[in-house]
């Protein structure tokens, strides 16, 4: 049994991920923006260095085999160039998608290190330079430095031998994917934590899908 820590568990992935973990027998910590009356999940703000210092006091000392950092926004989809795409909407799509799963990380590296653990960032294709279709410039833009940053934590992780890894959740039947979408929550958790277990140091940095697909930078 491993000790898994999902962020963002309070819906959609997030929650499917938790959701198959636990049913597959391993102790999961779940943390959530806002937690609701009757659930045992961490609260944890990423954007806020308070709530980040609280979380890393909540953990302070578990090993924890696998962090999954699956919480993220989508703000400005649908926004148009001539009057969309705010600087404000830039701000917290960053502090969120970026600078927050590195908090997140940073936060529970002693744990990590501890178990010699795996770290997974849910990231997305839409973040390829490959495959830049226009708009979304926000949310791509995030994606593409958030797997940057898996790619240099790879690098300076190895020593500790903490294996990273960046994923494409594919498109998936969410609030944040919509109706319209590919596959559903269950067929994406289901191909992530698959593809989780077997990240290891000789794949560490790896960028793929769901399905194992290789997601080019």
């Amino acid at each position: 049994m491993a000790t898994y820590l999902i962020t963002g568990v309070n819906r959609g992935i997030g929650a499917e991920l938790a959701k198959q973990a636990t049913a597959a027998g391993h102790e999961v910590i779940g943390t959530s923006r806002v937690v609701p009356d009757g659930q045992d999940w961490l609260q944890l703000d990423v954007t806020d260095p308070k709530s980040v210092a609280r979380f890393g006091r909540d953990i302070e000392g578990r090993e924890i085999d696998i962090l999954i950092c699956n919480a993220g926004v989508y703000l400005d989809k649908g926004q148009n160039l001539d009057t969309g795409f705010a600087l404000d909407l830039w701000a917290q799509g960053m502090a969120v998608n970026v600078a927050g799963v590195f908090a997140t990380i940073q936060a529970t590296l002693p744990n990590i290190c501890k178990s010699r653990g795996k770290i997974a960032v849910i990231s997305s294709q839409m973040g390829s330079n490959a495959r830049a279709k226009g708009g979304s410039y926000i949310y791509r833009a995030s994606k593409a430095a958030v797997t940057n940053l898996v790619s240099n934590l790879a690098v300076d992780l190895h020593g500790d031998g903490v294996a990273l890894g960046s994923y494409h959740p594919g498109w998936v039947a969410t609030d944040m994917g919509g109706s319209a979408a590919d596959i559903n929550a269950e067929t994406s958790a289901k191909g992530l934590l698959e593809r989780i277990d077997i990240l290891s140091m000789e794949t560490t940095g790896v960028f793929e899908g769901y399905d194992g697909a290789e997601m080019p930078f």
